[in-house]
C-alpha cells in the first residue's frame, strides 16, 4: 500500500477541480481553503452566493495585500468609503457574503459567530504553489512514461507521492536525472532539474517538447544510465 503524506502544496489546476457547492475550495494570499463545511453549515443562506461564485478560483482580490507576508498572517477584506455615510466599509462588488455585516444597522444581524471564515485557518489545507512546472518520468523497467505538473516547492518526495496514482509501487524506485541519483528530501531545482520555461518562452520553444525527464529504476533490477 503507498504512503499518504499530508500535501503542502497544490497546483491552480488542484484548485480548479473542486467547483461545486458540495466540494468547495478557494485560494487568496497564498492558501489553499476548503470551504466545503462552510457552505454546509450556511445552506440555503443568500449570503453564500458570492463564494459559490468562486468556487475552484483565486479571490486575493478580495483583500487588503499589505503586510501579508508577515508572520502574523492576518487576511483582512479590502475597504472602501461609503459615499452616503462617509464611513469605512466592506468593499464588495461580487456582493455580501457570509459574516460580513449589512451596511446598515440592522436586528436580524448576530455577530457572535466568532473568527470570520476569511481568517479561520481550520479551513486552510496547504498553500497555492507560487510556480508549477512540469516533468516527464520514464519507468525503465516498463518503458511507460508519464506527464506530470508539480509544484516548484516540493520535494521529490512529495512528486513520488503524486506518482503513486500511476504506480503504486513507485517508492520502490530509484529516481535519476541524467544519470545521477536524486536527493528525495530536496527540490527539483535543488537536485539541479532547472526550470527553463521562461528560456523556452523567449526562444519561442515548446515547453512541451523540452521538458526534463526523470528516470526511474526497479530497485530489484537496477541498471546505471
Amino acid at each position: 500500500m503507498a504512503p499518504t503524506y499530508k500535501q503542502r502544496y497544490y497546483t491552480p489546476l488542484e484548485v480548479e477541480q473542486h467547483s461545486s457547492s458540495k466540494d468547495l475550495w478557494v485560494s487568496f494570499l497564498g492558501k489553499v481553503y476548503n470551504l466545503t463545511p462552510l457552505v454546509e453549515k450556511h445552506a440555503g443562506n443568500i449570503l453564500l452566493k458570492p463564494i459559490l461564485n468562486v468556487g475552484g478560483k483565486d479571490i486575493s482580490h478580495w483583500f487588503n495585500t499589505n503586510g501579508t507576508n508577515k508572520s502574523d498572517f492576518d487576511p483582512q477584506i479590502r475597504t472602501h468609503i461609503d459615499s452616503k455615510t462617509g464611513c469605512e466599509v466592506p468593499y464588495i462588488p461580487q456582493g455580501r457574503f457570509i459574516h460580513i455585516p449589512p451596511p446598515y444597522p440592522s436586528a436580524s444581524w448576530a455577530n457572535d459567530f466568532g473568527t470570520p471564515w476569511w481568517k479561520d485557518e481550520s479551513y486552510c489545507i496547504g498553500h497555492l504553489s507560487t510556480k508549477t512546472r512540469k516533468i516527464r518520468i520514464i519507468n525503465t523497467l516498463t518503458s511507460q512514461e508519464h506527464t506530470l505538473e508539480v509544484c516548484s516547492e516540493e520535494t521529490l518526495e512529495e512528486i513520488l507521492n503524486r506518482f503513486y496514482k500511476y504506480n503504486k509501487h513507485a517508492g520502490s524506485y530509484t529516481w535519476k536525472y541524467n544519470g545521477k541519483n536524486l536527493a528525495m528530501t530536496k527540490t527539483l531545482e535543488q537536485n539541479g532539474v532547472k526550470d527553463e520555461d521562461e528560456e523556452f518562452y523567449e526562444l519561442n520553444f515548446n515547453e512541451e517538447d523540452w521538458l526534463p525527464a526523470i528516470h526511474v529504476y526497479f530497485n530489484d533490477d537496477l541498471t546505471e544510465a
